[in-house]
């Protein structure tokens, strides 16, 4: 087969700066909307930013129905139960005309999720992707969708992917369609501020892996030559993809340790919502890979472990987090097939980063994660070696991001990440 020749690139509409999130009222109003669902969780709606951005979206003559019981870390029952609410809500008045998610990726994937089937036949695991669900495109066109996110990593409001957790296969999968994609994120660093420590080191990693997974993706022309019909979302890392994870690392470079451990700088606050905004801007079209596959295991076997700043109760290895205990080894084991990126992305994060061998990126990512509290390893998260032939499983799953790797790796390949990644330091 021929090579490919061409790239896609898509991105919501995007507005951006302290403050606003105070338009949003303006913004739908722009679309028509008369009844929005408006989607959050308990955390975020305890801040009350839910609230004010509701009392100034009535003061356009906007009806606004708040659903705040998004889980952290979505699973098939919490997204479903977030669909009961929306139906009931549509049953008792007039049907809502476009979507509002403020909080985190959960958040945002969860309104995602209720948009899709607000609008579109059938459930849920219809359109969850192959293997684990029946990966069906939608047949109708769905509800404008404003995203306001409040934590700085995900890079939800980008992008095409509604991640979940389902909970019968102990895996984390998603959903990926380009009609998923949000009409307007609303990037406003201020409401970041109440951000817990660990938090922010989660989802900051989720960033910087965005960056790094999508600047050393599979070049877009070493792929087959697909028809119209068969692109997808990741098209693998391309010149446009490549600015925005270039500038994204540099702004993580002088952001990441201060927004840790002085949430209150605002400076830094604003440099790392820029960054997220950049990372989901290259990785929501070039793509994902190894430590983004591997993330959904570990996250989907968790057995007890509960991280500082998460609510209490049931256990929780978060995204952020869960990407970015196997990144060193990952980063390791991908270095033959793009040396030249895995530097320049080391020096971009470490400007006084030494040497030219495959070690040079994976001490960049792992010194930045112990500075900043991140576990060390799988080990501290509670995995051993019994149970890397589950996490393998579950991560093979992944095919949509795996085929986007710079190296193809076998499932051997995989064990020897996992493994690598007990312990960094």
């Amino acid at each position: 087969m021929s090579r490919e020749t061409v790239f896609t690139y898509g991105a919501p509409n995007l507005k951006f700066g302290r403050g606003a999130s105070a338009e949003v009222g303006h913004d739908l109003a722009t679309y028509g909307a008369r009844r929005v669902l408006l989607v959050t969780d308990p955390g975020v709606h305890a801040t009350g930013h839910p609230t004010r951005i509701a009392e100034q979206i009535w003061q356009h003559g906007i009806e606004t129905v708040i659903f705040d019981r998004a889980r952290v870390e979505p699973t098939d029952e919490s997204l479903t139960e977030a669909l009961d609410f929306a139906f009931d809500a549509e049953s008792t008045g007039r049907r809502f005309d476009a979507v509002l998610a403020v909080g985190g990726g959960s958040a945002i994937d969860t309104a995602k999720a209720v948009n899709l089937l607000l609008t579109n036949p059938g459930e849920l695991m219809d359109y969850v992707n192959a293997p684990v669900g029946r990966a069906r495109p939608p047949e109708q066109p769905l509800l404008p969708l404003v995203a306001i996110p409040t934590t700085t990593g995900t890079g939800s409001e980008s992008t095409t992917v509604c991640v979940l957790d389902v909970l019968a296969q102990h895996v984390k999968t998603g959903i990926s369609h380009p009609a998923l994609r949000p009409r307007l994120a609303v990037v406003d660093p201020s409401l970041t501020l109440t951000q817990p420590a660990m938090v922010t080191a989660a989802s900051g990693m989720d960033i910087l892996c965005h960056a790094l997974e999508s600047y050393t993706a599979r070049w877009y022309a070493d792929f087959d030559r697909k028809q119209a019909e068969e692109r997808v979302p990741y098209c693998g890392a391309n010149p446009v993809a490549d600015m925005w994870a270039e500038k994204s690392m540099s702004l993580l470079a002088g952001a990441f340790r201060t927004a840790v451990h002085h949430g209150d700088d605002e400076d830094a606050r604003e440099q790392m919502a820029m960054a997220a905004t950049f990372a989901g801007m290259g990785f929501g079209n070039a793509g994902v890979h190894i430590p983004h596959a591997n993330a959904y295991p570990i996250a989907g076997w968790v057995r007890d472990y509960v991280p500082e700043g998460y609510p209490e109760g049931d256990p929780i290895v978060p995204h952020g987090m869960a990407v970015s205990l196997t990144a060193p080894a990952a980063f390791r084991f991908t270095f033959e097939a793009h040396p030249e990126r895995h530097l320049r992305a080391a020096r971009l994060l470490d400007p006084a980063a030494e040497g030219d061998g495959p070690e040079v990126l994976p001490g960049v990512v792992a010194a930045l994660m112990r500075d900043i509290g991140i576990p060390n390893g799988l080990a501290e998260v509670g995995y051993a070696d019994a149970d890397v032939d589950a996490l393998v499983e579950g991560a093979a799953k992944q095919q949509r991001l795996l085929a986007v790797s710079p190296k193809a790796p076998t499932e051997e390949d995989l064990a020897g990440v996992f493994r690598d990644s007990m312990e960094h330091w």
